[in-house]
């Protein structure tokens, strides 16, 4: 096992694997903005080193200054966390090429996978379900036209380098299709550097369902079940649970065997994530695969007991997984609201300074921070402040456990989304899992 680690990112994150890492008697190095100076992952850590200015581009996304930091501190091995540098197969490449380990997939997989279009091209010649749409990129709006009064309108703009939620945009009809398309472009080239798009069928009543999977890099996977993550605001998540109310055994099975192509198909190394939309008639389409690990990923810790930094670890090391897919089982059912730094009416940031802060506690109630009475929450950064997450025997006790630990929560100086969160768990269909995408649209949000 790695003696020392390098952490390429920040809050709630870079504290959760400092943790892990503790827990397996391996040094931290934890690396911070001016803005993250007197931040919680940095007071975690073993050794700290400062990199940069706020903004991420001079500081966080800085490959330079945390390469040069990993070998000047003699860092065995770099885990970038979500975000930022995760899937970025250029930094990747060089943590190999300056002898540092990367805990993650290989640059060739982050690549592949990375390009929506590409990815979808590869897995729909392996005989995946890919949602049905144009595998081709698009050259203008003209063209995009012609495609849409073949597929059937609504159709869905997608940006071939996007992730995230970005670079999707629905378009409903005919007349629309010009001035989305052109949006769409500009927004992806913003983003990502890159303005190809290209088309799919809308699936109308989305459920969005993922597999958690984990790859030895030697074509062979193994998952940890399924997580729904159908509560969205702009196609990015909010409300995650695991297992899904909607997935029965049959629809688990398509799941898992989906999943589990994918990641041979590309010979996949360490966590990822494959998400799939799956519509009315419970029919799994490839999404898209997230080469690291996700957001909400506790929740499948919270069901399975298994802990997936410590896998990604082993995996990263040469070492084998703690368990074979046999064993692999879960049990209950956990829910994760993602707390952010957001005025509750508008849905606007609301960066300060946290005057007051209490968290509370409980043996089924995880809560993954980065937080400290009198941190200033930055604008420079996502304003996602903590993910609380409840484990019951049932997914009602689960719901209710949510409701009392959000009710419990006080963070002061700041105002965050906590309203949104508690009307969204109170709405009845969300109470009888009788959900899709469009649950936080149709409750009357300032979205």
């Amino acid at each position: 096992m790695f003696k020392k680690i390098l952490i390429a990112n920040r809050g709630e994150i870079a504290v959760r694997i400092c943790k892990t890492c503790h827990d397996l008697g391996i040094a931290v190095v934890a690396v911070y903005s001016d803005a993250d100076k007197n931040a919680l992952h940095v007071q975690k850590a073993d050794e700290a080193y400062h990199i940069g200015a706020p903004p991420v581009s001079k500081s966080y996304l800085n490959m330079a200054k945390i390469l040069e930091v990993a070998k000047e501190c003699n860092a065995e091995a770099i885990h970038p966390g979500y975000g930022l540098l995760s899937e970025n197969p250029h930094f990747a490449r060089k943590c190999q090429e300056n002898g540092i380990a990367f805990i993650g997939p290989s640059s060739e997989s982050i690549k592949v996978m990375g390009d929506k279009l590409t990815a979808r091209n590869l897995l729909e010649a392996k005989g995946i379900p890919v949602v049905p749409g144009y595998s081709k990129p698009i050259k203008d709006a003209d063209e995009a036209e012609e495609i849409a009064q073949v597929i059937g309108y609504p159709v869905m703009l997608k940006a071939s380098a996007g992730g995230g939620g970005i670079g999707m945009s629905i378009v409903e009809k005919s007349a629309d299709m010009a001035e989305i398309f052109k949006e769409c472009a500009w927004r992806s080239k913003a983003s990502f550097g890159n303005d190809t798009l290209y088309m799919e069928k809308l699936v109308v009543k989305p459920r969005h369902i993922e597999m958690q999977i984990l790859g030895d890099g030697k074509g062979e996977a193994v998952h940890l079940f399924e997580r729904e993550c159908s509560v969205q605001r702009r196609h990015q998540k909010v409300i995650e649970e695991a297992p899904s109310p909607l997935v029965n055994t049959g629809l688990r099975e398509k799941l898992i065997n989906s999943a589990l192509n994918t990641a041979r198909a590309v010979n996949y190394k360490n966590a990822g994530t494959i998400e799939f939309i799956v519509g009315e008639d419970r029919e799994p389409y490839f999404l898209e695969m997230n080469t690291r690990l996700q957001v909400e990923h506790p929740i499948t810790e919270m069901i399975t007991g298994r802990d997936l930094v410590a896998e990604q670890l082993r995996i990263a090391c040469g070492e084998s997984l703690s368990f074979k897919q046999e064993e692999a089982a879960f049990q209950g059912w956990a829910m994760e609201c993602r707390l952010y730094a957001e005025d509750p009416e508008t849905l606007r940031p609301s960066p300060g300074k946290i005057t007051a802060l209490t968290l509370p506690q409980d043996k089924d109630l995880r809560i993954d921070h980065g937080l400290l009475a009198g941190y200033k929450v930055s604008a420079f950064y996502d304003p996602l402040l903590a993910k609380v997450i409840t484990w019951g025997e049932t997914r009602e006790e689960s719901r209710q456990k949510m409701i009392l630990s959000l009710q419990e929560i006080n963070i002061e100086g700041i105002k965050t989304n906590i309203p949104l969160l508690l009307k969204i768990l109170a709405n009845p269909d969300f109470k009888t899992g009788n959900y899709d995408t469009s649950l936080i649209a149709n409750l009357g949000e300032a979205i």
